[in-house]
């Protein structure tokens, strides 16, 4: 049986291309919402992060209906560190909508995305998008995205895709670039008639493979996947499954039924094949798993989910400081919360250590554990966190492997020199180099991922801010050795207290500092950097002995520089591997690991 009346597809792209602005603007003129209703911009991006960051983290399930046919539409994320999610999702849908910008056309994570929907063979549309910049070149970019495809090998069928022109800002799609149009139609037309429609057999016996986890307070764990045969009901008996482990094998009962419209979950009593459901009430539910009748349990094979490629430690917080800021502060509470996590994120792993108050946690790069970091913030915890490390292998001979990966940058020419001697530094090797449009220059290189980490903040600096840095991940490869991280050392506090204009403006000849007069400090915190390679201490409590003697410099005002506020991102790139970052849900400080000189002294001998 062939489902005409559905269509499921995902919107995949680069990020930052428009998706989710695509995504809001066929849910406006599907008439989801009220004429009167007021609608918030990405209104697909839930998450408070997401939105402040303006990236989608993790894939999000919508419908719309267009004329007598349901498009069931997933919106994916763009970044590289979250490509798992989008891996995953392409399993639940018939085609995708592959959006490119007009003017940057083809970027790195725009190949890895279209590449695994070329593997699973999917029809695929290619939306250009933001064609109302001055300086878009649609024309261009159509070339591009065709070489695109022949380098990746797509067959006669994929590479006579449709080309559908758009603006999702200003809320229009056209077929041809010279007719205007005010509004989506041809982009619906489109989906409509290019992406098949599922297919599948309702009599047969039923098979629902779970793509994404969702968590809810209230219902629990909710599992989201397409209905490939049978049909699934309230009640049913049904057999869980999975394909990489064949012992799995569980009677469950489906106890809530959910499909989508639009921004809402609606419950229903059954549903068929080629519908996308959420089923909620089953504790066990993972990703990859199968629910099958019972008669013919045969899991639905399932692609494994990337590794994991770079690790911290996550730590109860044991400064002087410690449990003055944060809601939930203990070993317990911190547990609690990074198993939670695992509910509903895949591609990370938590272990316990030796220590009971410390866990190590690994994802797929900087921004995943950074987000996850930020989200415990928010909600009232406290604790520190280390260096972030690469997780290394071994091969069959017991020669070390690390994660690489390939980087793509575009600068301004003038800067390309200083980037290539700055990866050189960390180990990388230039593959390519060729000028592209606008006097910009993209440089290729094969990186260790180590090499990358702390690098981004130093990238903007040495492009002022014009440098465009991408990266895809690129398997393991021979372990490069060692990376010099920072050159440059800290200025430590020397002792407890607050700190004072007087101290502050003795030490800021020192180097750059990091905090002003009235901060609390402790001995052992990092109140700025110096400009030599070794670490300085500095009394920032240090107040001026008052005598009865004037002179007539007294009387001057100590005029203090601006402090140099980092973010969450700038003090997880700063800190170094004998260097803890500690999170309150008001202050970040960085400090020592061992706080007492001496003993830090002894530590760093003996190493």
């Amino acid at each position: 049986m062939i489902r005409e009346d559905v269509r499921n597809i995902a919107i995949i792209a680069h990020v930052d291309h428009g998706k989710t602005t695509l995504v809001d603007e066929l849910l406006k003129q599907s008439g989801v919402f009220r004429e009167n209703q007021e609608v918030a911009e990405r209104v697909m991006d839930s998450n408070d992060i997401e939105r402040e960051r303006g990236i989608t983290i993790l894939s999000k399930n919508t419908a719309v209906t267009y004329k007598d046919t349901k498009i069931n539409i997933i919106d994916t994320p763009g970044h590289a560190d979250f490509g798992g999610e989008v891996e995953r999702v392409l399993k639940m849908v018939n085609g995708v909508v592959l959006v490119v910008d007009a003017f940057e056309g083809a970027m790195p994570q725009t190949r890895f995305v279209l590449q695994k929907a070329l593997e699973l063979q999917l029809p695929v549309i290619v939306c250009i998008n933001k064609i109302d910049r001055p300086e878009a070149r649609p024309l261009e970019v159509i070339d591009e995205v065709l070489e695109l495809f022949i380098e990746l090998d797509a067959n006669e069928e994929q590479l006579d895709c449709p080309f559908v022109f758009a603006s999702a800002k200003q809320g229009f799609a056209t077929l041809d670039l010279d007719k205007q149009t005010t509004d989506m139609k041809d982009l619906f037309d489109t989906i409509v008639d290019y992406i098949p429609a599922p297919q599948g057999d309702p009599d047969a016996d039923t098979q629902v493979l779970i793509s994404t986890i969702d968590y809810n307070e209230y219902v629990g764990r909710i599992g989201v996947g397409k209905i490939d045969n049978g049909t699934l009901k309230i009640n049913q008996d049904v057999a869980l499954v999975n394909h990489h482990e064949p012992d799995k094998m569980e009677k469950v009962k489906i106890p809530k039924l959910y499909e989508f419209d639009g921004l809402n979950k609606v419950e229903v009593k059954e549903a068929t094949v080629g519908s996308i459901v959420a089923i909620a009430g089953i504790t066990d539910l993972h990703i990859g798993d199968t629910l099958c009748s019972l008669d013919n349990p045969v899991a639905i094979p399932f692609q494994k989910i990337s590794e994991p490629t770079i690790s911290m430690h996550f730590m109860v917080n044991d400064s002087p400081l410690a449990g003055q800021e944060g809601k939930f502060v203990t070993s317990r509470h911190l547990r609690d919360r990074l198993f939670r996590e695992l509910n509903t994120d895949v591609s990370l792993r938590v272990e316990e250590t030796e220590s009971t108050d410390s866990f190590k946690v690994s994802g797929r790069g900087e921004l995943h554990l950074s987000v996850l970091i930020e989200n415990m913030r928010r909600e009232g915890y406290e604790f520190a966190v280390s260096k972030a490390e690469v997780i290394y292998k071994e091969d069959e001979r017991g020669k070390k492997l690390e994660p690489m990966e390939i980087c793509y940058i575009d600068v301004p020419e003038e800067f390309a020199g200083t980037i290539i001697q700055r990866l050189s530094d960390r180990k990388g090797e230039l593959q390519g180099m060729a000028p592209t449009n606008g006097g910009y220059t993209r440089l290729e290189f094969s990186i260790p991922s180590r090499g990358l980490i702390g690098y981004r903040g130093q990238f903007m600096t040495d492009t002022k801010g014009n440098g465009i840095m991408n990266t895809v991940f690129d398997g393991y490869g021979p372990y490069k050795g060692d990376v010099q991280y920072r050159k440059q050392g800290s200025l430590i506090a020397f002792e407890a207290g607050e700190a004072i204009t007087y101290g502050l403006f003795n030490a800021q000849e020192r180097g750059t500092l990091f905090i002003g007069p009235g901060e609390k400090v402790y001995a052992g915190m990092i109140v700025g950097q110096t400009g030599k390679a070794e670490d300085i201490e500095v009394n920032v409590c240090k107040t001026k002995h008052l005598s009865n003697t004037r002179t007539s410099s007294s009387d001057e005002a100590l005029r203090l520089v601006p402090k140099k506020v980092l973010s969450l991102e700038q003090s997880l790139e700063y800190i170094d591997t004998d260097e803890l970052l500690e999170i309150t849900p008001e202050s970040l400080r960085i400090r020592k690991k061992i706080l007492d000189p001496t003993m830090r002294k002894r530590a760093q001998r003996n190493k």
